[in-house]
């Protein structure tokens, strides 16, 4: 069974970092590329950061640039995400999902696997 865990979310004042982790099992993504996607009350689900299979191209939404920064160890079939200069606004639930293309996209489509999520706060 292929499962995508995520962990490292919680409460964290304006200004503060997190750092989230994604482990994957039941398969290898290391030829996949990987994303994380937030969802806030309220809201639609949007992209956050992608990373290619290599983990040699990275995309990000504009609103995250600049404070965020995703990464990958294929061999420990894992993807972070950290998360400086954190805002209120950056507050949701964080998605790690697994693609079926080995290079990065910023929709939602290619993405087979997804994890249950990790709440981010925010508190301003």
């Amino acid at each position: 069974q292929v499962q995508l865990v995520e962990s490292g979310g919680g409460l964290v004042q304006a200004g503060g970092s997190l750092s989230l982790s994604c482990a994957a099992s039941g398969r290898t993504f290391s030829n996949s590329a990987m994303g994380w996607f937030r969802q806030a009350p309220g809201k639609e689900r949007e992209f956050v950061a992608a990373i290619n299979w290599s983990g040699s191209k990275t995309i990000y939404a504009e609103s995250v640039k600049g404070r965020f920064t995703i990464s990958r160890d294929r061999a420990k079939n894992a993807v972070y995400l950290r998360m400086n200069s954190l805002k209120a606004e950056d507050t949701a639930v964080y998605y790690c999902a697994a693609s079926r293309r080995s290079e990065v996209d910023f929709s939602a489509d290619p993405y087979d696997y997804w994890g249950q999520g990790t709440q981010v706060i925010v508190s301003s």
